[in-house]
């Protein structure tokens, strides 16, 4: 008797329910398949299992290790893939969701096992050491999981699988699923950080490549599969929804892979001359599959998905999926292969470095000149995929209200536009290129974040346009309008968008970030630098959507509150610059002072001009904000008695002719007490 939480789907005739089960099993199996002669192809072409000259780890190794890379990879997709396409495909509480629960926890399970193996394989062939069950052998890999980076990479990966086998097993409903996709999700980024040596030049931009590869890569092959494997569980009408849903996922996840794809080709590659090479043949062969798969993908999703339904157009439609899969093993075997074969171009940084090789992996940059602020570029991918995403939603959504014959102003749009432009040219333009060398610049950088980015964005109003043109779901099912207006009054919104909250980590994270160690991770560690971006971008936005946003918030204090509370923040942070100003010693000597600079001022006078435009610089925001609260508090009472005259008008001036009643009745009385 089927439990009944999950009522059997309408039941298609026999032949498509087998047919259903047949491509479950075989769905997978194809792109397993075609994934390992893909990789045993690429090894054979790059010789990336040939044996080594001097300690060669021996065949089992140096084939094990790419094929053990490969499994982690294709887990990783049902992972992540699974978990992220039922989040926005599917309802919560039906036999489908409960399905994709499952094999994102069989995949979590294989993907702990292969990181695992990956991990050991990384060890022998890097050390080779001799194997036993002897206490010396398990002292040198208990040093390499702990103490080198690619151990502790393997280590922490294998970890989280195992967590997320656990959890994905044990969750049923939609927010501990979310949190279970964000979890997976971030197991795959220590997996980026060993696709590109620290050794080798533009390491940053090819790790961030690698990660943003890997992940949109993931989120396409699993959210496949599990269309696949929920095929036979759910009823036609949920399943074509479904499929159409996953094809705007796959079509964004198509447009990352394919760019950061090319970033790290060309990264790899150097010039067109160098694609006649293994290397160069082997990365052919991966995009040819990638393009073969956009192509399908533009074929169902603009002829049939909306025809599914029809016995002769599922025939072709499940058809041209088993295809997709082929060519998605096809990409992933050769992406493995690649990993393991080496580039045509030497990347290495220089034997003898100079010290800014030594700190930052790139050369000094030439003398930061006034051109150079228009014409200097270094693409933070991450956040170049933000803008431009950002910017087509927004656009597509007051398209999508102007076809529907409302209106949105215009001068949100520009303002939202504008925002997102300076965005992207603080984090891929010359602050983003000069801020390693130039504490200044970098302060630059930091005040624009934090406050001139969030004032455009806020004016944009972007939750209302979202509310406003994203189609509501009738179906139980979560899409973009669901989730962003659970985020926005869910308890946490709450917490942090109420004005003292939003005012305390707007001005305490400054005093936390640089004189504690996080502003050493920034500079050391990529992911810090993200974190660091991120993080004072939120927490500007947080501030100025308290004060002047439209954007639903829980509370948001009076006008004369909202000035009173900038002016005190602004107050303590114009003592943050004035503290940078008075410091005597260089804040991070050992980078900002040993990076062998001979330009521009020297590291402590740029430190002294860094804290003026913390000090100066922040007050034009600032007077931006004053303005617009005492504007919008003289609209407010504007509004207030234009509606009080609306009222008088209606009722007579009752209210006020009750009054004056009423005073004439006090003074009757006080005069005949007299």
């Amino acid at each position: 008797m089927p439990h009944p939480r999950h009522p059997p789907p309408a039941c298609p005739p026999r032949l498509n329910r087998v047919n259903s089960r047949a491509l479950r099993a075989a769905g997978p199996a194809i792109l397993v398949v075609a994934a390992l002669a893909a990789l045993i192809w690429g090894l054979l072409v790059g010789a990336g299992a040939a044996p080594f000259a001097i300690g060669d780890p021996g065949p089992l190794v140096r084939w094990g290790l790419p094929t053990a890379t490969l499994f982690v990879n294709l887990a990783a997709a049902g992972m992540v893939g699974s978990l992220v396409t039922a989040l926005f495909t599917l309802k919560a509480g039906e036999r489908e969701f409960d399905t994709a629960l499952d094999m994102a926890s069989v995949s979590a399970a294989v993907f702990t096992v292969a990181a695992a193996t990956t991990g050991f394989f990384t060890f022998i062939n890097t050390f080779n050491p001799a194997v036993g069950l002897g206490p010396e052998f398990g002292a040198q890999l208990g040093r390499f999981l702990v103490e080198t980076e690619g151990g502790r990479t393997w280590l922490i990966t294998a970890v989280a699988g195992a967590a997320i086998t656990v959890l994905a097993f044990a969750v049923r409903s939609w927010t501990p699923t979310l949190f279970v996709a964000i979890l997976a999700i971030a197991a795959m980024v220590p997996m980026g950080t060993q696709g590109h040596s620290g050794e080798e030049a533009n390491h940053t931009a090819a790790v961030m490549a690698i990660v943003l590869h890997i992940i949109a890569a993931a989120v396409w092959l699993g959210g496949l599969l599990l269309m696949v494997v929920v095929r036979p569980v759910i009823g036609r009408d949920a399943l074509a929804n479904a499929m159409s849903r996953y094809s705007s996922i796959a079509l964004a996840a198509f447009i990352v892979v394919a760019i950061s794809g090319t970033v790290r080709a060309a990264i790899g590659v150097g010039a067109w001359e160098n694609l006649v090479s293994p290397y160069g043949a082997i990365l052919l062969v991966k995009v040819g599959a990638l393009i073969a798969l956009g192509v399908l993908g533009a074929w169902y999703r603009r002829g049939l998905i909306g025809r599914l339904g029809d016995e002769h157009i599922d025939r072709r439609f499940w058809g041209l999926v088993a295809l997709e899969l082929g060519f998605m093993g096809l990409a992933s075997g050769a992406a493995a292969a690649l990993a393991r074969t080496a580039p045509p171009t030497t990347a290495n940084l220089p034997a003898v470095r100079t010290p800014s090789e030594y700190l930052t992996g790139a050369p000094l940059p030439p003398e930061l000149t006034f051109d150079r602020w228009f014409t200097s570029w270094d693409i933070d991918l991450l956040w170049a995929f933000a803008a431009g995403f950002g910017i087509f939603l927004y656009i597509a959504g007051v398209r999508r209200l102007s076809r529907r014959g409302d209106r949105w102003p215009v001068y949100r749009t520009v303002l939202w536009v504008a925002g997102l432009v300076l965005l992207f040219w603080v984090t891929c333009g010359p602050i983003n290129a000069y801020q390693d060398y130039l504490f200044s610049v970098h302060m630059v950088g930091h005040m624009l974040l934090t406050m001139a980015i969030p004032l455009l964005l806020v004016a944009g109003a972007p939750v209302t346009l979202a509310a406003r043109a994203i189609r509501r779901r009738d179906d139980g099912t979560r899409g973009g309008r669901e989730w962003i207006l659970w985020a926005v009054h869910s308890p946490v919104a709450r917490v942090l968008t109420n004005p003292f909250i939003a005012a305390g980590l707007f001005v305490g994270s400054l005093w936390v970030f640089y004189f504690t160690d996080l502003f050493r991770w920034s500079l050391y560690d990529h992911l810090g630098h993200e974190w660091m971006t991120a993080h004072f971008l939120i927490t500007g936005y947080l501030f100025v959507l308290t004060l002047i946003g439209i954007d639903p918030v829980a509370y948001r204090l009076p006008h004369a509150g909202r000035l009173v509370l900038l002016i005190a923040v602004m107050a303590i942070h114009a003592f943050f610059g004035i503290a940078i100003m008075s410091q005597t010693g260089l804040m991070v000597a050992e980078w900002f002072g040993a990076m062998g600079r001979t330009w521009g001022p020297t590291p402590l006078e740029d430190q002294y001009i860094g804290g003026g435009v913390a000090w100066s610089i922040g007050e034009l925001p600032t007077l931006i904000l004053a303005i617009t609260v005492a504007i919008q508090w003289s609209r407010n009472d504007d509004r207030a008695q234009k509606r009080s005259d609306r009222h008088a008008d209606r009722t007579g001036d009752a209210e006020l002719e009750a009054y004056n009643a009423q005073l004439a009745a006090l003074a009757e009385r006080d005069a005949r007490a007299g």
